[in-house]
């Protein structure tokens, strides 16, 4: 239980006000400033809410310092090494690991939730070839309210477990549809004697023309990709669906603005800046170029996929995508790849260079995903829209803690406004 017994004293335009201090489980201590404009008058300023904590929560925890990431108190390499993304999904969502029944339940229900309602399928066809797979994915992610009338009424436990099933399920099918799509070929359906991971690359890459059998070890690393992804505490993405969702909007929607959020290149886009990065560098030899580079001020180029706006360490899911990257390349064999020799040659000499060190800039989970993708033959424009697949779990279990939190209410954040003041309209023909 979190302590609350600590206070801070704000003095203010010659009065003090007693401020509470709530001391979590792990984490800094945070100032409760929810009555300081009633008893003060006055707002606080945090753009990008940096220093300011938006709700409680019992899901994900990260220690950027020591590099530490937790799904309910479980490290995420023990989850990404010993573990499956569905068994993690449960995780998020329920508070505990799930016995074998309750994981064997929770498999099926998913696996016999794949299935998009038929006419979603016109949904598709009415967006151009040329789409970009993401706006296919708001576009029908957000449909979805108007196919499953019975599972959108947030103040029904039982119609928030269908809807997060549901969209849990229907993701990948969704994400493989947007695809097969923009490259003109047929949908492909799920199959309910697949896993979720192995499911999803024969939607993606299995034609009626001949049988698909999905190679283990690209399910494995394809799982691991979507664990090491499912949630991340309260990025932009998931701070969105929350604040959809505190206006009561139906699940569907909120998630469907997290894709959208998610969409943007700061955020669910690192992964394809760094492989194009790599790309731009071309081969070995050209690093040392590319380094000085980034050590300049006065060069617009950034080495992507070093460092990250929370961990101030090493990024705990960098290292366990950097064993699959290994992996997929050798089954694949293309461990030569010039692009994935240029990524270890750059992250050795990065790691050895003392800028790098002193600014703690090193490898994060984006470095490597997108050449495990582009290896297994999914186009850059397909990164975001898998990322989105991960995070639906993520969004889902916030989206949950926050509606049957009892504090909740609907986001309002506050502006220090700095336009014009009063001033009376003036007619036309006098300005």
């Amino acid at each position: 239980m979190a302590d609350d017994s600590k206070s801070a004293k704000l003095i203010y335009d010659g009065a003090e006000y007693d401020l509470p201090v709530h001391s979590p489980t792990a984490g800094p201590d945070v100032v409760d400033i929810r009555k300081l404009y009633a008893q003060a008058g006055v707002f606080t300023y945090d753009p990008g809410f940096t220093s300011t904590a938006a709700c409680d929560s019992t899901i994900t925890f990260i220690d950027g310092e020591k590099g530490e990431l937790l799904h309910r108190g479980y490290p995420i390499d023990q989850l990404a090494s010993k573990s499956h993304f569905l068994e993690v999904c449960y995780l998020l969502l329920y508070g505990e690991l799930p016995t074998a029944e309750q994981i064997e339940d929770f498999e099926f229900r998913v696996t016999n939730h794949t299935m998009l309602h038929e006419q979603m399928q016109y949904f598709f066809r009415g967006f151009r070839r040329d789409a970009h797979p993401m706006a296919v994915m708001v576009g029908v992610v957000g449909a979805m309210s108007a196919f499953y009338h019975d599972s959108t009424d947030i103040s029904d436990p039982w119609q928030r477990e269908v809807a997060s099933i549901r969209l849990i399920a229907k993701m990948p099918t969704i994400a493989a549809w947007a695809y097969k799509y923009s490259i003109g070929q047929p949908f492909v359906y799920p199959r309910n004697d697949m896993d979720y991971a192995s499911n999803f690359l024969r939607m993606c890459f299995s034609v009626p023309a001949e049988d698909y059998v999905v190679n283990p070890i690209l399910s494995r690393a394809m799982d691991r990709i979507f664990t090491l992804h499912a949630d991340h505490e309260q990025n932009a993405s998931t701070s969105t669906v929350r604040l959809a969702s505190s206006s009561g909007a139906n699940p569907f929607a909120c998630v469907a603005a997290g894709i959208a959020c998610l969409w943007g290149p700061a955020h669910g886009g690192a992964n394809q800046a760094c492989l194009e990065m790599l790309r731009e560098i071309g081969t070995p030899d050209q690093i040392p170029e590319y380094i000085e580079r980034a050590k300049d001020k006065n060069d617009p180029f950034r080495l992507m996929g070093f460092g990250h706006r929370v961990y101030k360490n090493h990024d705990p899911r960098a290292t366990v995508m950097k064993q699959s990257a290994d992996e997929v390349l050798e089954l694949l064999g293309i461990e030569n790849n010039p692009t994935l020799q240029t990524a270890k040659e750059l992250e050795r000499i990065a790691l050895e260079d003392d800028y790098f060190r002193e600014k703690k800039l090193f490898p994060n989970v984006d470095f490597y995903s997108g050449i495990i993708l582009d290896a297994m033959g999914f186009p850059q424009s397909m990164f975001t829209p898998i990322f989105a697949v991960a995070r639906t779990v993520g969004w889902i279990s916030q989206w949950k803690e926050q509606i049957s939190d009892p504090q909740h209410k609907i986001g309002r954040p506050r502006q220090l406004y700095l336009g014009e003041t009063y001033r009376d309209y003036v007619d036309v023909e006098n300005r």
